[in-house]
């Protein structure tokens, strides 16, 4: 089905034909606007992330958390992030500053890239590949270079570690989570995005994923946790063993991006959990989704571009994420850091065996389905 990008965009097209402008020159400029809101959307969700995980964080040691600095300290973020831009730039001697320079950049980059193929409603989303799943697996890849050219263009020994750390938890939690995603796109016949969220929407909450994929769905939360790099999986970037591991020569903008990197990719990930197992944009009670699509979507052309039902969309979709995002500050807050011999074991020995065997369990339920 066409996405907004595409029904709204045709018809810009005709205008600017019209105009005699080339439909290659629109479409070039369709792409940098299309690039720039989604990097714009992203860069502000990470403050919001940010000051709602000191907020949880206070909560849970019972403090205040930031209070002074705007509306329940909403602007600590803010000023953090300008504080970090004046900083000076700092560049070991010793060190390759060519690849000092790159390695933040690559690590923000995957994950920018990988929210292309994130549907936050039925027709919003960027690019609906055929291999949407797949591709924000692959991409998603890409970050840990990045730490591992930043430890080694760093010329510290903390650095070099905590790049190292980087790379080996990257290689063990990468086949667990698309075992997992292959067993969801079993389930729904396809491994695009879309179609994931359309084949759990017929019962509401009770044809999510988690119902039929409870192993999956716990081995891939766990995954996520650990590919974000989150406590108590946060080894590449342990304090009281690394400094700041592969940020420790670091400072100012270049401090900042890993960072950036790390809380858009706990957003992406808690996106592709609401995807690949909540159900997506849609309600949980499916009377709720009826009603949504008689009176919020359908216009008179049948296509959904009622501004209410896209509020509806985004409201539903996010609301899911933050609960994973919830879930995931308290479980830092909760569990104490493991050691890296028992991080690479829960990855090796323990989620790469049970989401095999889920997918195997999976294809045969399937394969007796259709027969």
């Amino acid at each position: 089905m066409a996405t907004y990008i595409e029904i709204y965009g045709e018809q810009v097209v005709q205008l600017f034909n019209k105009l005699e402008f080339g439909r290659s020159s629109f479409e070039s400029i369709w792409i940098l606007l299309s690039t720039l809101f989604l990097v714009v959307g992203v860069t502000i969700g990470v403050p919001v992330i940010v000051w709602l995980e000191r907020k949880v964080s206070a909560g849970v040691q019972q403090r205040t958390g930031p209070e002074y600095a705007g509306p329940l300290g909403i602007g600590q973020s803010l000023a953090d992030g300008i504080k970090l831009l004046l900083k000076g730039d700092i560049i070991p001697s010793k060190g390759d500053a060519w690849l000092f320079t790159i390695g933040p950049v690559v690590v923000v980059t995957p994950v920018l890239i990988s929210y292309l193929v994130i549907p936050f409603g039925q027709n919003i989303i960027l690019s609906d590949l055929s291999i949407g799943a797949f591709f924000w697996v692959a991409v998603s890849s890409i970050a840990p270079l990045g730490l591992l050219i930043a430890g080694y263009a760093s010329n510290n020994k903390y650095s070099i570690l905590g790049g190292f750390r980087a790379a080996a938890q990257s290689i063990s939690y990468e086949i667990p989570p698309a075992l997992c995603i292959s067993a969801a796109s079993l389930l729904s016949g396809s491994l695009s995005t879309v179609d994931i969220v359309k084949a759990q929407s017929k019962f509401g909450f009770l044809g999510w994923n988690p119902w039929r994929q409870p192993v999956g769905f716990l081995a891939f939360f766990i995954s996520s946790l650990a590919e974000c790099e989150r406590l108590p999986f946060d080894l590449p970037e342990a304090e009281e063993e690394l400094v700041a591991g592969y940020q420790t020569e670091y400072s100012g903008i270049k401090f900042g991006l890993p960072y950036v990197g790390s809380h858009s990719n706990l957003f992406a990930s808690a996106l592709f959990v609401t995807i690949l197992y909540l159900g997506g944009w849609d309600f949980p009670i499916s009377y709720f989704e009826s009603i949504e699509r008689d009176f919020l979507f359908l216009g008179s052309s049948g296509e959904p571009f009622d501004i209410l039902g896209l509020v509806v969309s985004i409201f539903t979709t996010l609301s899911k994420s933050f609960l994973f995002i919830f879930l995931s500050i308290l479980t830092r807050w909760t569990l104490p850091r493991v050691r890296i011999d028992q991080l690479l074991d829960l990855g090796w020995k323990f989620l790469l065996p049970i989401a095999l065997g889920n997918l195997l369990l999976t294809a045969s339920f399937q394969l007796l389905v259709i027969s």
